[in-house]
């Protein structure tokens, strides 16, 4: 599922973001969002979520 429109994630669904630091490499992070932390509906480059072990980044995919 796209990781770009808001209403595509849930709180306590597993995802994988890019973390800030990982951009330039693409490197992904799996977890599950703890909060959902952009306001607007659509974002280009992914929704950021906080997950639940306290790390920001943006939804690239949705797991499940």
């Amino acid at each position: 599922m796209d990781g770009k429109t808001r209403a595509n994630i849930k709180i306590g669904a597993r995802v994988a973001i890019v973390e800030k630091r990982n951009q330039g490499s693409g490197a992904l992070t799996e977890g599950v969002v703890a909060e959902i932390l952009t306001n607007s509906t659509n974002h280009p480059h992914g929704i950021k979520v906080r997950l639940e072990n306290g790390e920001v980044g943006r939804v690239q995919e949705i797991i499940d």
